[in-house]
């Protein structure tokens, strides 16, 4: 009888053990789900706030551009059409060149309407929305520039244009800004599998080993940028030689969002 009590003492020990335990591993595992769901809500913040903020930057940029073009450009091209004019007064053959003039004004205010319509640079393919910056420099004389490109293969996600596209703002602004290139070479290729982006210019480049805080700061923010949507940026210079990004973009990457699978 004795053997029987002790017996079943044991069992419910045992049990109120097994009890605790499996109490102790749910509350664990609780606590680390909503961690992770933390950390997740966390991170799609951050995302959300880069995102708006790199919107934000792409519109002051566009501004400046819009700026630019009618200062240097447009403006410079309707003074001419003015002193044309003039001339044309006394010799009406001139009128050709006045009309010339103005036909080139109309066809760069085009060009200029597509930065200033946001719904038209909404509706571009990353592709497209590179080509007009590329046109761009060439219209306003910045820099020699080119631009090649296969078929898009796969849409990429509107948020990741967003990223992909303020990366290359970057670096083109600063070939422009900084590294005295005469040329910028672009090319844009859709694999299966990824986006590869390289872009080079012919600038005096910088060493690595002894870059400024600026130059460090600006290749931080790139790199910074694409890993927001897990995208490899690597920027190369030397001397003398120019200066080399290229962006590499996965389609297939695993999901910022996580599931129950994910949390054990």
């Amino acid at each position: 009888m004795e053997q029987k009590e002790i017996a079943i003492l044991i069992a419910s020990i045992i049990l109120v053990i097994v009890i605790i335990i499996m109490i102790s591993l749910f509350s664990i595992f609780q606590k680390r789900k909503n961690s992770l769901l933390l950390q997740q809500k966390e991170a799609e913040k951050k995302f959300e706030t880069a995102i708006a903020e790199t919107q934000i930057e792409i519109r002051e940029e566009t501004l400046r551009n819009i700026s630019w073009e009618l200062h240097d450009n447009i403006g410079q091209l309707l003074t001419l059409a003015k002193i044309q004019v003039n001339i044309a007064q006394d010799d009406p053959e001139k009128l050709n060149e006045v009309t010339e003039t103005i036909s080139k004004s109309l066809t760069e205010l085009r060009s200029l309407s597509k930065l200033i319509n946001p719904d038209a640079i909404k509706n571009l393919s990353l592709t497209e929305a590179i080509t007009l910056e590329i046109e761009r420099f060439n219209r306003m004389q910045f820099i020699k520039a080119t631009i090649t490109s296969n078929e898009e293969i796969e849409e990429l996600d509107n948020k990741a244009e967003i990223i992909i596209f303020r990366i290359l703002q970057e670096f083109f602004t600063n070939t422009i800004k900084h590294s005295k290139a005469s040329n910028l070479d672009v090319d844009v290729h859709y694999t299966q599998d990824q986006l590869v982006i390289h872009a080079k210019d012919d600038g005096v480049g910088f060493d690595h080993t002894n870059c400024t805080s600026k130059q460090g700061i600006g290749l931080g923010n790139m790199k910074n940028r694409g890993k927001l949507i897990n995208a490899e940026v690597a920027l190369t210079s030397k001397k003398g030689k120019g200066t080399t990004i290229k962006l590499t973009y996965p389609y297939k990457k695993e999901s910022l969002i996580i599931s129950d699978s994910e949390i054990v």
